[in-house]
């Protein structure tokens, strides 16, 4: 997952069914054969033919989607038992008073006011009132746009646009102010502009949505469907402006830096000379801007359309924003919208999704609560010497591709020499200073969270940029890469088989963990990576021969995965998924060359009637396996950069000489490649 973060969403899932194991601690509790389990695999397909189905087809046979989820496997279990352990401890710290503003205090009533549905009901959307009321007070388009703004820095919305506060790209030890196209609610601009049945679906569920918020708190239904008609239209025209999602994988199109002086002159009825300082944005005389054009584009539709309209898309901002918050009524209308989208059958349980929303409010405070039960100073000292070994086999394997000169090798080996490496959890906790949580006002705690992100973000302009800051919580089950602070990122949630175990044989740990650990080093040398030098500059550091070497290694991919397809008729975007699917290849090439160091590379001593090899790339196998709905799969090619679980488990061992060696592949075999068009970057 690469943070632009570039994420390596091991949001495929990950199976804890194969054996029991507390976080970075305690050895499994059953026999090292059960890590690789027969009873999960397909024997009757040849591994030659669909390794996935091979490593994984009775496990996904026997193991249904639940109700509540849209994808399910290893994955998907994980989170469950993170889910589960986050449960416990709030359970634990929510049942006693403790001392105001303290960690336990902050972390317990903010899921205490989370379960009081008795309160939320009866508040209904009184929590919103004043806002809507607000709204119906603007005239002009100038009140129009400060309301935009006051939504933002209130906690409230993010309409027409996207804000932020992060690392220059080309100086990125500094903060800056960063504008990006937004404002529609669709996850993707072609779900507005593409005519097809599905897309017909989601538009209908999505108008219906905005109808059935609006009737909610008072509209007449024919008021509330003229309304939808008039967001989707806003909607639909600020999505003609914007970038495609692979257009804005190229770093140089998205990186365009203006004085504010001069970007205001580009949009004459936004004047961020003034609206800088109303989003507490001080002392900052340039800002970065995504995609100029959108701007433009807004600022034209801006003027053009009736203010009536514009306070409709803002309150529209408010509802969606707060939807999932108040009574049952609103949360209802948000899960039967969700579930068009993404085939779920049924609400997640409140208390499991009000954990999730205490570790993405306090993650840092929780965390600490997380790390003390279920995290290790062994399992953080297994990963540093993992981490150590796949950096040097990583630089070996630079040393020795053939097809980049010296030249480009010495700062390649330069950049991952300065790799910094965050494990299990922060050295320095965020302390949230100043945020209050009080245990009977659920609205107004999210509020405040929101307004407190919002104030710590502005505060950060004009700071050195804080690289020792995490951009997950300690429980995730995840892992990242960021090209501006060229760092790589495994937080402890993710320290558990089938990633790693210390009862695990060495093919089974790097054929999972050392997999993760090479993949996000290898999205340091991406194609979007590798446009950032050792100190997380954008700027070119190849010779322009060595480019395009790398770039006919990277189209090869891209037409490999563009082959795949879901759901009969929709294919692979190699295009967007390029980055990940480099690093799934890269990963595994060099978890496979550091697992051959050890011993039991070297062996071919049988576990469970499998070789070392074989256990390797199972073990990869296996970290994959997992089904998901319809719908989910076909947002998912829209929008994700993850290709599929199975092809993220068949298409990178393809390329791969010793996955041949070790299942015997033969001419014939349906994923058999020729060697000379086995595909070898790193």
């Amino acid at each position: 997952m690469k943070l632009k973060f570039v994420n390596f969403t091991l949001i495929g899932l990950v199976c804890l069914s194969v054996c029991a194991f507390t976080v970075g601690g305690k050895k499994g509790h059953k026999p090292p054969m059960k890590y690789i389990d027969p009873k999960n695999m397909d024997f009757s397909v040849k591994p030659g033919d669909d390794f996935f189905e091979y490593a994984d087809g009775n496990w996904v046979k026997n193991n249904p989607i639940p109700p509540k989820e849209t994808r399910w496997g290893s994955f998907g279990m994980l989170n469950q038992e993170n889910t589960d352990r986050l449960l416990g401890l709030l359970k634990e710290v929510s049942k006693t008073s403790h001392p105001k503003g303290s960690l336990q205090q902050r972390v317990g009533d903010l899921y205490a006011s989370a379960m009081d549905t008795v309160s939320i009901e009866k508040l209904g959307y009184e929590p919103i009132k004043p806002e809507l009321e607000r709204i119906d007070k603007i005239s002009d388009l100038s009140g129009v746009i400060n309301e935009a703004v006051f939504e933002r820095t209130h906690g409230e919305g993010d309409p027409l646009f996207r804000f932020g506060v992060g690392p220059d790209d080309k100086h990125p030890n500094k903060n800056v102010a960063n504008l990006n196209q937004g404002g529609t609610t669709l996850p993707d601009r072609d779900n507005y502009l593409k005519t097809n049945p599905r897309n017909q679906k989601i538009q209908d569920a999505y108008k219906q949505y905005i109808i059935t918020l609006f009737t909610l708190t008072g509209a007449s239904d024919d008021a509330a469907a003229k309304n939808a008609a008039t967001i989707f239209n806003i909607e639909t025209a600020l999505a003609k402006a914007q970038l495609s999602r692979v257009e804005m994988r190229d770093p140089h199109v998205t990186y365009n830096k203006f004085s504010v002086a001069d970007f205001s002159k580009t949009t004459p009825h936004l004047n961020w000379l003034e609206l800088m300082p109303q989003m507490k944005v001080a002392g900052q005389d340039t800002v970065l801007v995504g995609q100029p054009n959108f701007f433009k584009a807004e600022d034209a539709l801006l003027a053009s359309t009736p203010v009536d309209d514009w306070k409709v898309y803002l309150k529209w901002s408010i509802l969606k924003s707060s939807a999932g918050s108040l009574s049952s009524p609103f949360v209802n209308a948000n899960f039967a919208y969700s579930a068009a989208l993404s085939g779920q059958k049924v609400q997640t349980p409140r208390n499991e999704r009000m954990s999730r929303l205490v570790d993405g409010s306090l993650g840092e405070l929780f965390g600490q609560l997380y790390v003390a039960r279920y995290f290790t100073p062994a399992a953080k000292a297994y990963m540093v010497n993992l981490v150590n070994n796949l950096k040097i086999t990583l630089g070996e394997r630079i040393k020795n591709v053939t097809w980049m000169s010296d030249e480009t090798k010495a700062r390649a080996l330069k950049k991952l020499a300065a790799f910094s490496v965050k494990i299990g959890y922060p050295d320095k906790w965020q302390t949230y200073a100043g945020l209050v949580i009080e245990r009977n006002d659920y609205f107004g705690n999210l509020k405040r969270i929101s307004e407190w992100r919002y104030n710590y973000q502005t505060s950060q302009i004009n700071k050195p940029v804080d690289k020792k800051r995490w951009g997950m919580t300690p429980p995730t089950v995840n892992a990242s890469y960021s090209p501006v602070n060229n760092g790589i990122t495994f937080p402890a949630g993710i320290l558990q088989f089938p990633f790693f175990d210390f009862g695990a044989d060495d093919a089974v740990n790097y054929g999972g963990i050392g997999a993760v650990i090479g993949h996000e080093m290898t999205h340091g040398f991406d194609d979007e990576g590798r446009q950032y030098d050792a100190d997380g500059t954008l700027r070119d550091w190849w010779t322009k021969d060595d480019a395009d070497k790398f770039k006919q290694r990277a189209d090869q991919v891209v037409a490999q995965y563009n082959a795949f397809t879901v759901l009969d008729t929709m294919h692979v975007n190699g295009k967007l998924t390029l980055g990940e699917n480099l690093a799934d290849l890269g990963g595994l090439n060099v978890a496979y060359a550091a697992f051959k160091k050890t011993k039991e590379g070297h062996s071919h001593k049988k576990i469970g009637g499998f070789t070392p090899d074989q256990r390797f790339f199972l073990s990869w196998a296996q970290v994959w396996r997992s089904s998901q709905r319809p719908e989910a799969a076909a947002q998912r090619i829209l929008t994700d950069p993850h290709s599929p679980e199975q092809y993220r488990a068949n298409a990178p061992v393809t390329n791969i000489d010793a996955w041949y060696a070790a299942f015997n592949v033969k001419p014939g075999d349906k994923m058999y490649k020729k060697p000379e068009d086995r595909i070898h970057v790193w």
